[in-house]
């Protein structure tokens, strides 16, 4: 028999043959983990099958408790209705009854309990999932001054339920799926019916369901490959979040937001540029502080992409500075090359990035006064660097710690080495022409149909103006024109 026609079985009516199932099929009996448990309630055999560290025990214990209660209430001439009678004594929230086989072993794998009874075609499923886990805590990558210290986990139930609290609409739908052959994680499509756009949401469902792949080891990242196809593009065409409120507010303007089980982030789709400059803390403090906490950060983003190639570009031609200008630029000479000295003190920094992920964090502050006092000055004193190398490549490497999003600043980083090498081999036009092929690049790519510049390109002033301004929450009324809302007002 084909593993196709296998996965169209009916629950066998005799539990010998559930049981050879699971020995043949799940590997019952050869996995420590995987258990059974049989019982006997008013004569009939009933097999309950779960999996050690998926389930909780005590909720386990407490259903064999009630079954077992059976033959000592219950009448053994009631044996003829035993299936109803288990279903209607298990005291939870969630039961739900299946027919198959391969959705008993889904969801026996998925951390559910199944229950099968002598005699009958099918079972039930008990929802007694405990997964190991963390309990939410405020995101490392997005913290806040003031604001909720609570963020996303590894466990979905937790994540929809903490989302779910934000947002208490009766339209608030959280579409459960399964994707990978046979890792068979749990996704959640969350959305607003009557808000977010029907054509998003079914694009969205539709390439879930498309993926074929063995597992999704690496979570949201792997469903974003498979979701967007992006290939070599280095910009983020997503946004991931870690915040629950920065995830609902994305729902309540009309985005759709992917929850992948294992993982402790989410997907916000579709997401432009600008929504990676964002950050929660704009939005924790008045309006005008708010906008200028937007300023800066744009200025040091700026920074990271443009301000190393112009430095770069005045040094190879100082005739472009003014006279008041004329310090800028190294006043010391090595035999290495500029360029050379920015790439290597530019890598040296990402070698730093890369040491501090590896590094226990008691060793992280050893680690940074060896690559300041040490290397930094030592590679000045013996004429590895100019002292203007290392001052200019610090700012623009704050820049790119300035950028809320991680994806965002590696992408800016691999732009700006372009830019550095264009202007290296072409100078002045060099620098025009980079910057103006950057921008095409920028303008040309597309994030789920929706152009990954906007609002700025194509233009929209009052959509821009909210870039460049946060506004009062009162007076932010209208719904972001690219998501194609059903419900454009947010306040009545």
């Amino acid at each position: 028999m084909s593993s196709k026609t296998e996965k169209k079985v009916q629950i066998y009516e005799d539990l010998d043959n559930v049981e050879k199932y699971m020995k043949d099929r799940v590997g019952l009996g050869t996995s420590f983990d995987l258990g059974v448990r049989k019982i006997k309630v008013m004569q009939k055999q009933v097999h309950l099958y779960y999996v050690n560290g998926l389930c909780d025990s005590v909720l386990i214990a407490e259903l064999l408790e009630q079954l077992l209660f059976l033959n000592d209430t219950d009448r053994k001439s009631q044996a003829r209705n035993i299936f109803d009678i288990v279903e209607n004594q298990l005291v939870h929230q969630s039961v739900q009854p299946i027919e198959k086989m391969d959705e008993l072993v889904d969801q026996v794998l998925s951390g559910l309990i199944a229950i099968v009874v002598e005699g009958y075609n099918h079972g039930l499923v008990v929802d007694v999932r405990s997964y190991p886990g963390r309990m939410p805590q405020e995101p490392d990558t997005e913290k806040v001054v003031r604001g909720s210290r609570d963020g996303f986990v590894e466990n979905i139930i937790v994540n929809t339920a903490i989302t779910r609290r934000r947002i208490r609409d009766e339209r608030l739908r959280f579409e459960i799926m399964r994707v990978g052959e046979r890792s068979k994680t749990d996704i959640a499509v969350g959305y607003i019916d009557g808000v977010a756009d029907p054509d998003l949401i079914n694009i969205v469902i539709k390439e879930l369901k498309n993926i074929k792949a063995d597992g999704l080891t690496m979570a949201d990242k792997t469903i974003e490959e498979f979701l967007l196809k992006q290939s070599y593009n280095p910009y983020p065409l997503v946004r991931y979040t870690e915040r629950a409120d920065v995830a609902a507010t994305h729902l309540l303007e009309g985005h759709v937001v992917i929850y992948v089980d294992t993982s402790p982030s989410v997907i916000i789709t579709p997401a432009t540029f600008f929504h990676h400059l964002q950050h929660a803390e704009e939005y924790r403090q008045a309006p005008l502080i708010g906008s200028f906490i937007r300023w800066v950060r744009f200025l040091g983003v700026f920074a990271s992409i443009f301000f190393l190639p112009l430095w770069f570009l005045v040094v190879l031609e100082p005739s472009l500075l003014p006279e008041r200008l004329s310090f800028i630029g190294p006043n010391e000479t090595t035999n290495i090359p500029i360029v050379v000295q920015i790439f290597i003190a530019d890598l040296g920094l990402e070698f730093l990035r890369i040491a501090a992920i590896h590094t226990p964090t008691p060793l992280s502050t050893a680690m940074g006064l060896i690559a300041a006092v040490l290397i930094g000055q030592i590679a000045i004193d013996v004429g590895l660097f100019v002292p203007e190398v290392i001052l200019y490549v610090s700012v623009a490497a704050i820049g790119n710690f300035a950028t809320p999003s991680y994806e965002l600043g590696i992408a800016n980083k691999i732009v700006r080495l372009i830019l550095l090498i264009v202007v290296a081999i072409f100078h002045t036009p060099g620098f025009f022409i980079g910057i103006t092929v950057y921008l095409l690049f920028l303008i040309r790519t597309r994030t789920l149909n929706v152009p990954y510049l906007w609002p700025f390109i194509p233009f929209y002033p009052k959509a821009f103006a909210q870039i460049l301004l946060r506004r009062t929450v009162p007076g932010n009324r209208i719904r972001p024109s690219h998501l194609h809302p059903q419900d454009r007002f947010k306040q009545p």
